[in-house]
C-alpha cells in the first residue's frame, strides 16, 4: 500500500522498573534517516533499534525516542538490615575508646551498602522496549497507510484531470491543423505573385510538422497509464512518481511552445497547474 512520510505514533508500557514511553514521528525527507534520543538504560540499544526501524521504513526524517519513567526517588528504597547490625555491633566494641563518637541517622544512611536501590535488569528491560516500539511501529505504519490513502485519492483526481485535457487537445487538433492551413493559403492569395502548388504544399506540410504535438500527447498517455498502474503496486513509490512527474512537466512544456491555438495554450498551463499539484502530493510519499 501507498504510504505517506508524514506520521505520528506512541505508547507506553509499565515494567518492574518503571514505564517506558515510546514515540515516534516523521517528516518528508529525501531517503531515510533516524534520530534517537534514548534513556540511558538503553542506549546499547541504538544498533538494533536503528534496524527494528529500517525493515519497516524506507523513506523520511524519523525521529524515535523511548524514556524511562522510574518511581519517586525514595519508592522501592531498602536498607540492609544485616549491614546496619554489624556496624552497631562494631560501634559497641569501639565505643570505649570513642565515648564522644556519635552516629547521625542520615550519616549512617550515606555509609556504601546501606541504602539499597533497585537495578533495573538490562536485558529485560531490552526486550521490553523492543516489544514496545514493534507495537508503535505497528501502529506508525498504519497512520502512514491512512495518509497514503488520501494522497492516492487526490493524486488520481488530478490525474483524471490531466488526462480529460489531453483528449480534449486531441479533439483539437484536426480542426487546427485545418484553419493554420486555410490561414496559410490565404495569406498565399494575398501575394502579388503566384506560388507553385506543389511547393507551398511542401512547405504547408513540414510547418504543420513543427506543430505537430501526437507524439507528445501519446507519450502523456503512456505516462498517466505508468502513475496508475505505480499507484497500484504495494512497494514505496515516491521516487518513480517523482521521476513521471518530470516528464509530465517536459511534455506539457512542448505542447506549450508548438501551440499556434489560444485553446492548446491555456490547455498547457492547465496541465502545468495540475501537474503541480500533482508533485506537491508526490512530495509527501514514501
Amino acid at each position: 500500500m501507498i504510504r505517506s512520510m508524514t506520521a505520528f505514533a506512541s505508547g507506553e508500557r509499565a515494567t518492574p522498573w518503571g514505564v517506558l514511553s515510546c514515540e515516534l514521528r516523521s517528516v518528508n525527507h529525501r531517503f531515510l534517516e533516524t534520530g534517537l534520543r534514548l534513556a540511558e538504560e538503553l542506549r546499547a540499544l541504538e544498533p538494533l533499534l536503528r534496524e527494528r526501524v529500517a525493515a519497516r521504513v524506507q523513506r523520511g526524517k524519523l525521529d524515535l525516542v523511548l524514556r524511562l519513567r522510574t518511581p519517586d526517588a525514595d519508592a522501592g528504597l531498602a536498607v540492609d538490615e544485616a549491614r546496619v547490625a554489624r556496624l552497631a555491633e562494631l560501634a559497641r566494641r569501639l565505643d570505649a575508646q570513642f565515648p564522644r563518637l556519635q552516629v547521625e541517622f542520615t550519616t549512617l544512611l550515606q555509609m556504601p551498602g546501606v541504602l539499597q536501590a533497585p537495578h533495573a535488569d538490562a536485558e529485560a528491560l531490552q526486550v521490553q522496549a523492543l516489544e514496545l516500539l514493534d507495537q508503535v511501529l505497528d501502529d506508525f505504519v498504519a497512520a502512514r497507510e491512512r495518509e497514503g490513502t488520501k494522497l492516492v485519492a487526490a493524486i488520481v483526481e488530478r490525474v483524471d484531470g490531466i488526462e480529460r485535457i489531453a483528449a480534449q487537445v486531441s479533439g483539437l487538433i484536426p480542426a487546427i491543423r485545418e484553419g493554420q492551413r486555410a490561414k496559410l493559403a490565404a495569406r498565399l492569395a494575398e501575394l502579388p505573385h503566384p506560388v507553385d502548388p506543389g511547393r507551398a504544399e511542401q512547405e504547408l506540410v513540414l510547418w504543420l510538422q513543427k506543430l505537430d504535438v501526437d507524439e507528445e500527447l501519446d507519450r502523456l498517455g503512456s505516462h498517466i497509464a505508468e502513475i496508475r498502474r505505480v499507484l497500484g503496486q504495494s512497494q514505496p513509490a515516491g521516487r518513480r512518481l517523482d521521476f513521471l512527474l518530470q516528464e509530465f512537466n517536459r511534455e506539457a512544456n512542448t505542447l506549450g511552445s508548438k501551440s499556434v491555438d489560444a485553446r492548446t495554450s491555456n490547455a498547457a498551463v492547465e496541465l502545468k497547474v495540475l501537474i503541480d499539484q500533482v508533485r506537491e502530493q508526490v512530495q509527501n510519499l514514501e
